[in-house]
């Protein structure tokens, strides 16, 4: 099946890439594929750049300061939203310019933590989950930017999903998620 032991340098490799496979893969590009989305409460490209921004100063590096300070509270609550109006008025390149800086932050905070196998487990507590291990934490932040670029390659495949015809059947990007 492919899954793996968790390991930090892996993970690490594909946090260092997600800014320039979004710049190389949006700047630039028609604003009808940027500002699409696939219907009402769902995000257009520019909207998840946004939201990765925002995940960058409010998510990992914090929660993961949080677990390593060995809080017991609970991590503070993530604004899924906040992009519409932190990002609001900005152009792509800007917020591209922005998130890559920002990953670069947090790619040196994360070095500089010299995490050991101890460190990994040590616990935080999620406000919805409960009790998560900085292993998790890490392994989902890489994840999640998975997850987001499998969103936009979605979003903007759509906007050819009537211009393909019958390969449609074919094509499991144009088909809403599980």
């Amino acid at each position: 099946m492919g899954v793996q032991e968790f390991n930090l340098k892996n993970l690490r490799v594909v946090l260092e890439r997600t800014p320039s496979v979004l710049t190389a893969w949006l700047n630039g590009l028609p604003e009808e594929f940027i500002r699409t989305t696939e219907g009402e409460g769902t995000w257009s490209p520019y909207d998840v750049v946004g939201h990765l921004i925002h995940g960058e100063r409010a998510d990992w590096i914090p929660r993961a300061r949080h677990i390593l300070a060995g809080e017991t509270r609970p991590f503070d609550p993530f604004d899924r939203d906040a992009q519409f109006a932190e990002s609001a008025g900005a152009s792509l390149a800007k917020l591209l310019e922005e998130f890559a800086m920002l990953r670069r932050e947090s790619l040196t905070a994360l070095d500089e933590f010299h995490l050991t196998e101890d460190d990994l487990k040590r616990t935080g507590q999620h406000p919805a989950f409960g009790t998560v291990t900085l292993a998790q934490l890490l392994a989902t932040w890489m994840v999640h930017d998975l997850d987001h670029l499998a969103q936009i390659a979605r979003t903007i495949a759509k906007t050819q999903s009537v211009n393909v015809g019958p390969w449609s059947a074919y094509l499991s990007v144009l088909h809403d998620r599980r």
